[in-house]
């Protein structure tokens, strides 16, 4: 068999040029397997830290979980002013003071809110015009308090806002349902609304025309039985036998809230 010199020569130029091909390949290959090699260092994952709630040599206490620096406050949650978030005073004598001021000035914005929050919370039981007699109680709950009797009027204004936070008798606190800005703003409304169902005729600016309620009823197409007196409901419950005095859901929650009265016929009972 004859073979052509042009076959010989191509096979013999084609063995060189495979030769640095695959060379080549095998440099690429080791280099990649270098780089996989450096990567799969745990150096990253297995650096030291601190695991929740676990002890650790390094600090002398032995624990990882460090203690905060003194004074730490939370991102926004710095108290500026306790008496804003409390609406208590540390008094003379050590005791918590309420005081018969705003933490703010009231402006009719203030009260326009202070209305509407009024009106979404309190209103079940104290009614729109705060004088205790809401739906609820009228359906058999407990009475709430009357905001214009002479207890309440005698109130400091901070009151108010202490029983939103804290609660009263029956009464459960707002303190999650309502900012403290507007448990203020409903604090603001309440006094203006008993200045407005207590309002004296020295009160009216000189020059100021007065109208009676069935006349303000009757120019504003409203039902006259709006502006007839407040009668309590006969499935109203008293916790306190002496109803004339107002005393809303359970015990009083100061000295200035009427006392309690023992039951006709059990009074040497209690004095004992």
């Amino acid at each position: 068999m004859k073979v052509q010199p042009s076959a010989i020569s191509f096979q013999l130029s084609a063995r060189p040029r495979w030769g640095r091909l695959w060379r080549r390949s095998l440099a690429a290959l080791g280099m990649g397997a270098l780089v996989l090699v450096a990567g799969c260092r745990q150096d990253m994952q297995n650096q030291p830290r601190m695991f929740p709630q676990r002890g650790t040599p390094f600090f002398a206490d032995h624990r990882g979980a460090r203690p905060q620096v003194a004074n730490t406050v939370a991102r926004g949650q710095l108290d500026e002013t306790s008496y804003f978030y409390t609406g208590v005073v540390q008094g003379a004598n050590g005791y918590r003071e309420e005081r018969d001021q705003m933490p703010f000035p009231v402006t009719m914005e203030v009260l326009k809110r202070g209305q509407e929050r009024f009106n979404i919370y309190c209103t079940p039981c104290h009614s729109r015009v705060g004088n205790g007699l809401g739906e609820i109680v009228e359906r058999g709950y407990k009475p709430a308090a009357n905001l214009h009797d002479q207890v309440r009027l005698a109130q400091p204004l901070s009151h108010y806002f202490y029983v939103m936070t804290h609660g009263y008798g029956a009464m459960p606190d707002y303190s999650a349902q309502i900012l403290p800005q507007d448990r203020w703003a409903i604090a603001a409304y309440i006094r203006a609304l008993q200045l407005s169902q207590n309002a004296t005729l020295s009160d009216v600016p000189a020059g100021v025309q007065m109208k009676t309620l069935n006349e303000v009823a009757t120019e504003e197409n409203l039902p006259a039985r709006l502006a007839e007196p407040w009668k309590l409901p006969a499935t109203a419950v008293w916790a306190n036998p002496a109803k004339g005095q107002g005393l809303p859901a359970m015990a009083p929650a100061n000295t200035a809230d009427p006392r309690q009265l023992a039951p006709a016929g059990k009074q040497g009972a209690a004095t004992k």
